[in-house]
């Protein structure tokens, strides 16, 4: 069994519209809503194992915040370029190629295609995932390499915003 948590980036400033999006930083909101989701998950007793993130700006940034609360240098986090405006595609081959001694993977990446690809795995629909929003799922796998849409289990959807704080 492996678990997967698919994440959306935290809060992003757009103080700066001229700044490429590639490098646009969090708001002041993205930094407290990114720590403030991870004490949540570890609150639950969710352990993470892997973290993984697009190399834009905003997605890493968050992934740090999540490393950071697990205790796991930003140094362990595994950097994929291709997870920056992925589609449901890239995801899935990001995913296969994952070490299978991670047990739990944190995955931080950005709209519209973590919407599209967390709408393919389970019978759950997302009209949008929110900012910091989290995705959990149960893989029915032993192994990444055999991961896909089929036989996923949900777990639970949480955002900063939600009632259950």
């Amino acid at each position: 069994m492996k678990s997967l948590l698919i994440i959306r980036h935290a809060k992003s400033s757009w103080s700066q519209p001229w700044e490429q999006d590639f490098e646009r930083p969090l708001n002041k909101r993205g930094h407290e809503d990114a720590p403030a989701m991870a004490r949540r998950l570890l609150a639950k007793g969710i352990g993470i194992d892997g973290f993984v993130s697009s190399s834009a700006n905003r997605a890493l940034t968050t992934a740090t915040y999540f490393a950071d609360v697990y205790g796991v240098s930003a140094n362990d986090i595994l950097v994929f370029p291709e997870l920056y405006h992925a589609s449901p595609a890239t995801f899935y081959a990001v995913i296969r190629r994952l070490p299978d001694s991670i047990h739990t993977a944190a995955v931080f990446s950005h709209n519209p295609g973590i919407t599209a690809f967390v709408n393919e795995l389970t019978q759950v629909r997302i009209d949008d995932m929110p900012t910091c929003a989290i995705f959990a799922i149960d893989a029915a796998i032993d192994s990444w390499e055999m991961f896909s849409a089929e036989g996923n289990q949900f777990r639970f959807f949480d955002y900063p915003k939600s009632a259950d704080r």
